[in-house]
């Protein structure tokens, strides 16, 4: 079976103005675009303008104000015959719409993220709602990737700060899969779990928020969709962190940015793991996340019950929390690790 990876990757400054170069070459002439809901004008006629100068022609163009699966269905019936392919542009609603149109309608799909707040922009998934429940649907890796590191150095520092929080996830996620082959045979691809853990070694070497910075954490995120495109699971990716974080999502008053929210839980179960805790704790001081947190700290006991409910999100989905009941351990970490302690409140 052969990966899906994308054919066409571009991580540079002044990447987005040449959109319509990188069109024409694939003879995209005629394109969907599916932006963010009150999305920047300026960018947005930077892209029309350097599609326009190539020739080719935005058939169809949509503000993504909905991730319901209905609507992107619509939205894949309406263009699906008239388009060469289909671009999402902005942030992570937009793209995923668009990936899942590019999906059903079987047309190439350009991922323009204009910032680096997940990996979800080149992931074999779309993160959509069905009756406002929060859905993984399958969908289209992305042919092409194209990060403008100029645009992302521009989007809120914040948003930076959750891409480092979930690249971080790759530590426990990886290590979760370990603990399921080893309790109940789980297999294991050496390789995308290698992948994901390199990944995360890639962002140690220039942990700054700088255009060499976005680099390295634009292409680190990317790298995590193809290992799981070459898995064809979101083990490299994902694991007993993301399921606290989705807890939140569903539980929590006020739930916070996706990498947020799992940086903190990739300390956490890095913890109950014995795996890589210092790595982990000095990365997020050297980039700013653990003061980022404090200015805006969690409430303790929604995290203790995100935590228990955790396990239950995913029956076949053996990790850490899994293997024994964590919750008093947890309970524990949180009032005396002195990194956790300023997390909550």
């Amino acid at each position: 079976m052969q990966t899906e990876i994308p054919r066409l990757v571009r991580v540079k400054p002044g990447a987005l103005d040449r959109i319509g170069a990188y069109a024409a070459r694939y003879a995209f002439r005629r394109v969907a675009v599916y932006f963010s809901d009150g999305f920047s004008l300026e960018l947005r006629d930077r892209l029309r303008e350097t599609l326009c100068s190539t020739g080719t022609i935005i058939a169809h163009e949509k503000a993504v104000d909905s991730i319901e699966v209905k609507t992107a269905a619509q939205f894949a019936h309406e263009q699906a015959a008239n388009v060469d392919a289909v671009i999402g542009f902005g942030g992570g609603k937009a793209l995923d719409v668009a990936k899942y149109v590019a999906s059903l309608s079987k047309r190439p799909y350009l991922a323009i993220p204009t910032s680096l707040s997940n990996d979800g922009f080149c992931s074999p998934q779309s993160s959509l709602t069905i009756d406002n429940k929060r859905r993984s649907m399958p969908s289209t890796v992305p042919f092409g990737v194209i990060i403008d590191t100029e645009v992302c150095l521009q989007a809120p520092p914040l948003l930076w700060l959750s891409g480092v929080g979930d690249l971080l996830s790759k530590l426990t996620a990886v290590e979760d899969w370990k603990l399921a082959f080893h309790a109940n045979g789980t297999e294991v691809d050496d390789f995308a779990a290698l992948l994901s853990d390199a990944s995360v070694y890639q962002l140690m070497s220039r942990p700054t928020r700088d255009l060499e910075g976005m680099k390295v954490l634009g292409t680190a995120l990317m790298l995590n969709g193809i290992a799981m495109s070459i898995c064809g699971s979101s083990r490299p990716a994902s694991g007993s962190e993301h399921l606290i974080s989705h807890a939140l999502d569903a539980n929590s008053k006020r739930p916070r940015l996706h990498g947020l929210q799992v940086g903190v839980a990739t300390y956490l179960i890095s913890l109950l793991q014995g795996n890589q805790s210092q790595l982990i704790a000095n990365l997020f001081e050297k980039t700013g996340f653990w003061s980022a947190i404090a200015e805006d700290p969690f409430d303790r006991g929604e995290w203790i019950e995100a935590a228990r409910l955790a396990p239950e999100l995913k029956s076949d989905f053996y990790t850490v929390l899994t293997s024994r009941d964590c919750l008093k351990e947890i309970r524990a970490l949180l009032d005396t690790d002195p990194w956790l302690q300023r997390c909550f409140v």
